[in-house]
């Protein structure tokens, strides 16, 4: 594999990242609004009250905006894989392509053709007809995000493949092990989970500045307590996944872990505290100025009491013998394709598990090339690799403590918020109604920390342990890197400013059942009866 401008992969990465996040902020309210309307549209099936119709219409309005503008940035993202990743894709392609091609096929089309129906459909098809249709939207935009978290997923932990050395790529053994691989069901779930949330705070925060306003009240007081409820049971799933993440982590990605909890030497179980702050530093590799709670980390993560977690010293120290196994398969591998000799190949498939390290150890060597340099080289290569095998771990640290801590505090606010709706008091209470409405965009913020936490607690790889990512890009020039990553920057920024612009405009016009005192065509009806 040729080596690239280190400049180059850095552009790239910065601008698939910064492509990737604006495309997220849109993902989440779309999984969850999706849901949260076909509950408001079963309410109104089953008991025929017209606000819960206009509920879902109205929600459903906003749902529309943020889905068709997170359809744009999502396909634009996707062309990034053959323009700036096209080793990456030469590689992995067959692994990677596969998942997202049947998302095209089987939830994108159907989600956008139902879309549609559901809402143009709400006097053209009967009640339980266009209840279906709304259901299918909502599975349709949460299997998009199960094939896409399943292509994710074996970047994260590749199950299902091997390397072919006459094709130099990662082919499949099992398309059901990637389809069933454990971390994309646990990541599918948390994340679709985590949608919900942004989703639940959303529909409260419009609400509250209704009641804030004394406007639509009636329409405000519903859809805040049907939200919060939501959002109770989704921040404990997100929480209840988010554990079973971690654990997946620690047996399948223990630099990760290792990163997201600071521990640069092995815990010592019991005692070893949970931080809950600390200043990582890479280049000396020590923590500043922590403050943790004892006891807490080795049942946090092993979900045990005498289990110690490895941490980054020794990970580097274990790495030693893969490198060196790797940089014996990478120089067989170059042999075989050179000679095709049966006894290169048996060499090559002797070491072939950690090829992926001797990728990593040619950013070291001298020449970049691993295959002809003399055992003392060899060390020092080795050397110079194991401080490389680790992500940077002030972002994952962070990123990872922002997360939880945002999670935590929702569960608090949407508890707090059920209780006042449920009692009634909500409109007594109105610091409450201006933190939900302030709240908003918080759930999105965390799960962008969740996203940054992955992907970054992933690095140096691409595919763990079989890509490095220096190696995975395109070979553009940096002129062309930076004219591009400009370019996304200011599109994704006009998307951004589109969906802020159409979120206020339509939400401060409010359903258009309801008017400015916060009666309803409902309240108008069910006192009629009693009038007479």
């Amino acid at each position: 594999m040729d080596m690239i401008d280190p400049t180059v992969v850095e552009l790239s990465r910065f601008q698939f990242a910064l492509t990737a996040l604006y495309h997220f902020m849109f993902v989440p309210l779309t999984l969850g609004l999706t849901f949260m309307l076909a509950a408001m549209e079963t309410v109104y099936v089953v008991t025929g009250r017209k606000i819960y119709k206009d509920m879902a219409m109205f929600w459903g309005k906003l749902f529309g905006i943020n889905f068709a503008l997170g359809v744009a940035t999502g396909i634009t993202m996707e062309f990034e894989f053959g323009t700036n990743w096209s080793m990456y894709s030469r590689y992995f392609g067959d692994m990677f392509g596969t998942p997202l091609a049947i998302e095209g096929l089987m939830a994108f089309f159907m989600e956008s053709t139902f879309v549609g129906m559901m809402f143009f459909g709400w006097d053209r098809l009967s009640k339980p007809a266009h209840l279906a249709i709304t259901y299918l939207v909502a599975l349709g935009s949460n299997l998009s995000a199960l094939w896409i978290l399943i292509a994710n997923a074996s970047m994260n932990v590749p199950e299902g493949t091997h390397f072919d050395p006459e094709t130099m790529r990662l082919q499949f053994d099992s398309f059901v092990k990637v389809v069933f691989n454990p971390d994309a069901q646990a990541k599918f779930v948390h994340t679709s989970v985590a949608g919900y949330v942004c989703a639940s705070l959303f529909v409260m925060g419009i609400s509250s500045f209704y009641l804030l306003r004394k406007q639509h009240r009636q329409f405000a007081a519903r859809s805040f307590r049907m939200a919060a409820l939501f959002g109770i049971i989704s921040t404990v799933a997100v929480i209840t996944l988010g554990d079973v993440l971690g654990r997946m982590d620690y047996e399948k990605q223990p630099t990760k872990i290792a990163a997201i909890e600071g521990l640069w030497e092995t815990s010592q179980p019991p005692y070893a505290p949970w931080l809950l702050f600390a200043l990582p530093d890479n280049e000396k590799q020590t923590n500043y100025l922590e403050i943790g709670v004892p006891y807490v980390l080795t049942p946090l993560i092993t979900h045990e009491f005498d289990k110690p977690i490895t941490g980054m010293h020794e990970l580097q120290n274990e790495a030693e013998p893969h490198i060196r196994s790797g940089i014996e398969a990478l120089s067989a591998l170059k042999r075989y394709g050179q000679t095709h000799d049966q006894t290169d190949l048996d060499a090559f498939r002797q070491h072939k598990e950690d090829l992926g390290f001797g990728f990593l150890a040619t950013q070291f060597a001298p020449g970049q090339d691993v295959t002809s340099i003399s055992p003392d080289e060899v060390n020092k290569v080795v050397e110079a690799t194991k401080p490389a095998i680790l992500p940077n771990v002030f972002v994952v640290f962070w990123s990872f403590r922002l997360m939880v801590f945002l999670g935590l505090s929702f569960f608090l606010l949407f508890a707090v918020s059920a209780y006042l709706s449920l009692k009634k008091q909500l409109e007594r209470n109105r610091w409450i109604l201006h933190l939900c409405m302030w709240s908003i965009p918080l759930p999105v913020l965390a799960t962008e920390f969740g996203w940054i936490t992955a992907e970054a607690g992933r690095q140096p790889w691409t595919v763990f342990n079989r890509l490095p990512t220096f190696l995975s890009s395109s070979t553009h020039s940096v002129t062309y890197m930076a004219i591009s990553l400009a370019g996304f920057a200011l599109l994704y920024s006009i998307f951004i400013a589109a969906e802020l612009y159409l979120m206020f405009k339509f939400a401060r016009l409010g359903p258009d059942e309801h008017d400015t005192h916060g009666t309803s065509a409902l309240s108008h009806n069910a006192a009629a009866p009693a009038a007479h």
